[in-house]
């Protein structure tokens, strides 16, 4: 008589179990809030007092761009603004809370708890991750390390038929650069349901066979208020409403989603995927030494020294790698991620960290052999001289450091926004650009100011701050967002000629020739050109034949004098011939943004991508 019993119960087990699964809830889904734009306090404040009015709501998830700019004050208003819910709530950065913010995309995770999300309510999972980029102009990301993330939250959670909710701030389609990789990670779970931001509408997706939701923005635009979406899981369905603070809920749903196992496991259709033939194509031109993967995002640049490559992640390492092997040498870790490329002067490795410091350590096991804290983070990437290091940080100033010492020689702190590139050296000078539409020409013995330009732009996010200046023949060369080149006078910073063309659409990568006659400059359009260093205009002096899609990086154009090797922000390095223009060879890393390359030798380029690859490459 047992066995009928314990039948009965399983039995009676799963019907219950079928119950859980099935519970009806309802939660808010927020998204584009960006506070510190024109009405984003405004506009979250009224969603927020909205949404502690109502009685049948379990939880708000808010999914990115919670900031116009990803600075310290935004973030710390925004959380308390939230904070002031009554519900429990889960938040995820977007691109504007990362790309342009004077922290690294470091506070969010200390004024939020972190950058990602996992928890279980009525037989649903919900896991959300980051989207960046961080720091740098490209395609979305999903972090390398958010995508370790994962795979750890799914081997501590192994139940696979828990259905699962996943959310990003991008649509997860080739709007990022790594979709891939995050659909084939819940594609081994039983997803049923994305959902996501960015776009500022009220949208269905089908994102590789799972359906895909974007909210709408939080903000009013050109209404009276703005508004959100109340999401009812029930029956076996997913239905979005609208909502508008102080109006209400809109009458209809305006897309009822179904939700059920779409078993993907047992999926026959074949997605694209990014194709790596180039390299087959020029096996004969350019072969792979070793490769090297981290467990987070690479946003640096590299810097060779004796036998090892150094550079950093956003784990808030400086690492060291084997130049022969790729092996790990060493690695020493800050207390914030890192986007400085480190540089080395005899046996020193400087290099700056979000979390407020500057650091020194030794080339040859990584040790501390000192460190100056800032006030706030330093994104900046040191230029070394003459035993002094020059590095920009987030809080106002620009300091030159003894190298050996780390004594600060000087430091001038009427820098308007944040520094987050290379400075140049040249005549004398330390010329660089900041997130305010600030550019500078300092005294590289006095730190006193020699000339400041502006480009009239109002738009912070038109500064010429993302590309590393280039000096030639007396004058100092820029490209910006704002999609203009300009040619200063070196002595005063006075205009020499500042072109816009619809034809050449530059944004922030560019490079000196070898020779000092061209700089380098990539278009919008996948275009490198060269332009006269001598010129009284815009004159394109050299083109190469080099035709790649549409272009973001913001990684500089570097050349051995044969070779001009060109970034991409899709994992692909191309070798142009300097003197014809013709394509030597290219390479396809991952398909992340390439980061600025460092050359060994005459015929060996390393480099990096924002996925966390490193290549070393013979040609």
């Amino acid at each position: 008589m047992r066995f009928p019993i314990i039948t009965f119960f399983i039995a009676l087990s799963c019907v219950f179990n079928v119950a859980i699964a099935q519970q009806s809830f309802k939660f808010a889904h927020v998204t584009d809030t960006h506070v510190g734009g024109a009405t984003g306090e405004e506009d979250l404040r009224r969603t927020v007092k909205d949404l502690n009015t109502l009685k049948d709501i379990d939880f708000v998830i808010v999914s990115g761009d919670i900031t116009e700019f990803g600075a310290d004050h935004e973030l710390k208003l925004a959380k308390r603004i939230l904070d002031s819910l009554q519900l429990p709530w889960y938040v995820i950065p977007g691109n504007h809370d990362g790309n342009w913010s004077e922290n690294g995309a470091n506070t969010f995770r200390t004024v939020f708890g972190g950058e990602t999300f996992f928890f279980k309510h009525k037989g649903y999972a919900f896991i959300g991750t980051n989207s960046g980029p961080n720091m740098r102009m490209s395609p979305g990301q999903i972090p390398r390390e958010n995508l370790v993330w994962m795979d750890s939250i799914f081997a501590a959670n192994p139940d696979k038929q828990l259905p699962l909710i996943y959310i990003n701030h991008y649509p997860q389609d080739s709007s990022l650069n790594n979709w891939f990789d995050a659909l084939k990670r819940v594609k081994t779970r039983n997803v049923q349901l994305a959902l996501c931001g960015h776009g500022h509408a009220n949208k269905l997706y089908d994102w590789e066979g799972i359906p895909g939701v974007m909210g709408r923005s939080n903000l009013r635009a050109n209404k009276a208020v703005g508004g959100y979406n109340i999401v009812t899981i029930a029956d076996g369905k997913a239905s979005y409403q609208e909502r508008n603070p102080g109006i209400g809920m809109q009458e209809k749903s305006w897309v009822v989603v179904p939700m059920f196992d779409h078993h993907y496991e047992n999926e026959t259709i074949s997605y694209p995927r990014p194709s790596y033939a180039v390299n087959a194509k020029y096996a004969d031109q350019v072969k792979v030494n070793w490769t090297f993967e981290d467990a987070s995002d690479i946003g640096a640049g590299l810097a060779v020294y004796k036998n090892s490559v150094i550079t950093s992640n956003t784990a808030g390492d400086i690492f060291a790698l084997d130049l022969k092997t790729g092996k790990k040498l060493w690695a020493y870790r800050t207390g914030g991620k890192v986007y400085s490329t480190p540089a080395v002067w005899k046996g020193i490795v400087v290099a700056g960290s979000s979390d407020h410091t500057i650091y020194a350590v030794d080339a040859r096991n990584g040790k501390l052999l000192w460190k100056v804290q800032t006030e706030k983070a330093v994104l900046g990437s040191p230029l070394l001289h003459d035993g002094v290091a020059f590095i920009g940080g987030s809080d106002g100033k620009f300091r030159a450091l003894d190298i050996k010492t780390g004594t600060v020689k000087w430091s001038f702190d009427q820098v308007k926004g944040f520094v987050s590139t290379l400075p140049t050296y040249y005549l004398g000078n330390v010329i660089f650009g900041s997130w305010s539409n600030g550019f500078y020409a300092l005294d590289a013995k006095t730190g006193k100011l020699s000339w400041e330009w502006n480009n009239g732009q109002a738009n912070r996010m038109f500064s010429a701050a993302a590309c590393n200046p280039v000096g030639a023949n007396n004058r100092v060369f820029v490209v910006a967002p704002d999609r203009f080149m300009t040619a200063l006078d070196a002595k005063n910073g006075a205009v020499i000629w500042r072109e816009k063309k619809d034809t050449i659409r530059v944004r922030e990568s560019m490079g000196l020739a070898a020779d000092h006659k061209l700089v380098y400059v990539k278009t919008m359009d996948g275009d490198l050109l060269g332009i006269s260093v001598a010129g009284n205009s815009m004159d394109v002096a050299w083109k190469s034949k080099l035709k790649l899609p549409y272009e973001l990086t913001p990684s500089a154009i570097t050349s051995n004098g044969k070779l001009v090797f060109v970034p991409s922000h899709s994992g692909l390095l191309s070798g142009v011939d300097a003197k014809t223009g013709a394509v030597v060879w290219q390479y396809k890393i991952s398909n992340g943004m390439v980061n600025p390359v460092a050359l060994n030798g005459r015929n060996t380029v390393i480099a990096s991508t924002m996925d966390g690859k490193i290549v070393s490459l013979q040609f």
